[in-house]
């Protein structure tokens, strides 16, 4: 059993309604997820998602309490397991109840809630919060943050966080290792784009295995540009709103145009 207890998010008094109510209920889901069930309890699978993927019994049970949230709120909810609640209104809550799973079930302390709010097809806000921290980051688009990326713009002697080398992206993966100062492989693309926001790191990437879907990355797409940075797909798809969640990108978030346009020349050769 992980008997560390979940903190309470420590959230702007300006974040909206909705999506406090719903990264709160997360951290209590998730706080009461560990004190019951072990690791491996935590970790099986017990359904499938509405984006195809399993669903492991962590996810399962955070994102219930997400969605009794949501509709307490009044607003839609699209999430990874149960896809597109409607609530009937013209906003739309796009979350990423547990984004590191694995690592929320085993006890790695690397593991987010991340959302954002879609008002008609167009994301406003945005709210990711650090489990076993409580520790937050919001944006609102178009409004700068106080935090800011590092400014780099180029790729040798960065720090780089990458999703870790899937089949087929193995080379693309030590081309950018050989280039940069360090690499880190966290495991929760929500959190790892968090620190390129605030300037932890300078960039992040999937190095071409198309794995993110909307909800890894929605919450990117307001508090990345607002710190400063970009977040871009790799092969120039927009990240758009819609329901269809089997659509995938490679998520590459970075400190400048300059830095990302450097490093999508390097993963695709």
């Amino acid at each position: 059993m992980n008997t560390w207890p979940v903190p309470a998010p420590d959230l702007p008094a300006d974040v909206h309604p909705a999506l406090a109510a719903t990264a709160e209920a997360a951290a209590r889901a998730y706080g009461g997820a560990r004190a019951e069930f072990t690791r491996a309890q935590l970790r099986e699978e017990v359904a499938d998602g509405a984006d195809g993927t399993p669903t492991m019994r962590v996810d399962a049970i955070v994102e219930a309490a997400i969605a009794e949230a949501a509709r307490a709120a009044g607003a839609n909810l699209l999430s990874e397991e149960a896809g597109f609640l409607d609530h009937g209104s013209a906003a739309t809550l796009v979350i990423d109840p547990v984004d590191g799973s694995a690592n929320a079930a085993t006890g790695v302390p690397l593991s987010c809630f991340a959302g954002a709010l879609v008002v008609d097809d167009q994301p406003v806000e945005a709210l990711t919060v650090w489990f076993d921290t409580g520790r937050a980051w919001h944006a609102r688009a178009g409004e700068p943050t106080p935090f800011r990326t590092t400014g780099r713009k180029v790729l040798k002697g960065a720090n780089v966080c990458l999703l870790r080398p899937k089949r087929g992206t193995e080379e693309a993966w030590l081309r950018v290792a050989d280039q940069a100062d360090r690499v880190r492989v966290l495991c929760t693309t929500c959190l790892e784009t968090m620190l390129v926001a605030e300037g932890a790191v300078d960039a992040f990437a999937d190095p071409g295995s198309d794995t993110h879907r909307l909800m890894d990355l929605i919450a990117a797409l307001v508090t990345v540009p607002a710190a400063g940075g970009v977040l871009l797909d790799l092969h120039g798809r927009p990240l758009t709103f819609d329901l269809d969640l089997t659509r995938r990108w490679s998520g590459i978030a970075a400190a400048t145009p300059e830095l990302a346009d450097e490093l999508i020349a390097v993963i695709r050769g």
